[in-house]
């Protein structure tokens, strides 16, 4: 694979090199490969079909778990969280003892205390990573989902974005099966401080627990806005924006 330096940027093939964008620029490369067909079909890229069947299943339950905790994370998210949260769901799938390679599942996998380690502390947006922007600890009440900050002062305890106004703090508690392919999440109510106001205790708690049957997430939302006259507009600035996985069970 080779960058392209040219002032013109080029897409498409010519004399057998491809030329495509990516997130890392205008890349070069030959054209080639094996045919699909003997991938499919030849014993000696079993090995292959079996890589490409683990690595399919771990990218769809990397987002069976995006979509799930989509609500929250609408605003808080990197350019590359599905390849990371593909990467550690490929991990959990190997942590899978009881299917034969090409069979292995993140559902099986996740049952294990170290894989659910895995993904305990993943932040959607790298940008701001949780212990980045909230410097006070935090407890998580996994019977009920609550979240809670003791005595919490946004001027003080939270890195603030220029030009914002509010603070804005929700909780989410979800169940992923990964199995089924089923999920559900609750949220709680908005808590919105002044970013000058003073120090009160947080308290997030979903009204309800999820009903489904699956592994538990419970997650931490932080947004910022700017407030004009009693409106609230989004700072558009990703570079903030929090969204966390803080426990699972």
């Amino acid at each position: 694979m080779a960058r392209q330096k040219s002032i013109l940027k080029l897409q498409g093939t010519i004399g057998g090199i491809s030329f495509y964008k990516t997130k890392d620029g205008y890349l070069a490369r030959e054209k080639g490969g094996v045919d699909a067909s003997r991938i499919a079909n030849d014993p000696g890229f079993a090995r292959t079909r079996e890589n490409g069947a683990e690595f399919g299943q771990s990218a769809s339950a990397g987002k069976l778990l995006r979509d799930a905790v989509r609500v929250l994370g609408q605003s808080a998210s990197d350019g590359r969280v599905t390849a990371r949260l593909t990467h550690v769901m490929a991990m959990i799938k190997n942590m899978d003892d009881a299917n034969l390679r090409g069979e292995r599942c993140v559902a099986e996998g996740i049952q294990k205390a170290e894989a659910k380690l895995l993904l305990k502390g993943f932040n959607f947006n790298n940008n701001a990573i949780l212990g980045s922007v909230l410097y006070r600890p935090y407890q998580v009440d996994t019977a009920t989902g609550e979240i809670t900050v003791a005595a919490l002062s946004p001027k003080n305890d939270i890195n603030l974005p220029q030009g914002a106004t509010h603070v804005v703090f929700r909780s989410g508690f979800a169940s992923v099966n990964f199995l089924t392919g089923e999920s559900e999440i609750t949220v709680s109510e908005v808590v919105r401080m002044e970013i000058n106001g003073a120090a009160q205790a947080l308290s997030l708690k979903p009204a309800v627990a999820p009903d489904l049957e699956g592994t538990l997430f419970f997650l931490f939302s932080i947004d910022f806005v700017q407030s004009v006259n009693n409106v609230d507009y989004s700072m558009n600035n990703n570079s903030y924006n929090v969204l966390a996985i803080v426990e699972v069970v």
